[in-house]
């Protein structure tokens, strides 16, 4: 169920609120373009700065929209275990297939205090578990021996990494069998060669179906054809790096006349010169971009 091309959806917002036509309307274009999941309420989807309330609305209108028809994973990670445990066993009530549950931030745990915080929302949610190991973000990162010890209980499910080190990922493989999801759209070529079955991604908002075609021509052993898609997409994803996710996605996804490009403080709009770097990848891809946007 947690392999291929699951899109990190962005959340969007009308006036500060979550703007729920326009989520279901997200959704669906995800669907007729072959994302093989959708990932709500993660960094993409602006976690931080949404209420635990505003989550869970988000759980139950994209398990009312999706109908069954793919994967929902809900974001319910913090840094505290409390919380998290709440929040997922409310993910799961929303019937979503699994949560996505980062590692605690800031608190900076001992590998011991990370397999405990897993164990325990494991334990007391029976939620199917992805774990996120993001530390670029969160200071801490999971050992793969720890990762391992994971692996063993039951309903931990998979991991997204996004700890940028190969040699990580390779030893995560070697020491369990746990499914490992690339959270780096420009490293989900090299992590499904080091044993990774897909990738959680952000530039899918834009571009789902060529993503998931990638995917699924490495994961058919077209190691050309994923290489042909790979050097087309990647000059694309790396621009949504160009500031901090998902300032340079949400103002993508403006200029291409699908959302209004509204963020929650302390996010703020793209510089200009970034912008400008932006529109200019949107175009090499060959997106068409709305008019009031033409280059």
């Amino acid at each position: 169920m947690f392999s291929g091309c699951l899109t990190a959806l962005v959340t969007p917002f009308k006036k500060y609120q979550v703007d729920a036509k326009k989520f279901r309307e997200l959704i669906e274009w995800q669907i007729a373009h072959q994302a093989d999941g959708i990932v709500l309420c993660g960094t993409t989807g602006e976690a931080a700065t949404l209420s635990d309330e505003e989550k869970v609305r988000i759980f139950k209108e994209a398990v009312r929209t999706v109908r069954g028809r793919i994967p929902v994973i809900a974001g319910t990670g913090s840094n505290d275990t409390a919380k998290t445990i709440k929040l997922t066993q409310r993910a799961k009530k929303c019937r979503v297939d699994a949560a996505l549950v980062v590692t605690p931030y800031y608190n900076k745990p001992t590998q011991a205090g990370l397999y405990l915080h897993y164990k325990a929302i494991a334990q007391k949610s029976r939620c199917p578990i992805i774990v996120y190991n993001v530390p670029g973000r969160t200071a801490v990162s999971i050992d793969p021996k720890t990762v391992a010890r994971l692996a063993r209980l039951k309903n931990i499910v998979a991991i997204k990494e996004a700890c940028g080190k190969l040699s990580q990922i390779r030893q995560i493989k070697k020491l369990c069998r746990l499914p490992i999801l690339s959270g780096e759209d420009a490293q989900t070529i090299p992590i499904m060669k080091a044993g990774g079955v897909g990738v959680i991604s952000v530039v899918s908002n834009l571009i789902a179906q060529d993503m998931s075609a990638m995917v699924q021509a490495f994961s058919q052993g077209n190691r050309k054809l994923a290489a042909a898609w790979e050097r087309k997409i990647n000059p694309l994803s790396n621009a949504m790096f160009f500031e901090t996710n998902p300032i340079p996605l949400k103002t993508a996804l403006k200029m291409l006349d699908r959302l209004n490009g509204e963020l929650r403080l302390p996010l703020c709009p793209m510089q200009p010169d970034t912008k400008q770097k932006l529109k200019q990848a949107l175009k090499k891809y060959g997106l068409r971009l709305d008019s009031s946007y033409a280059i």
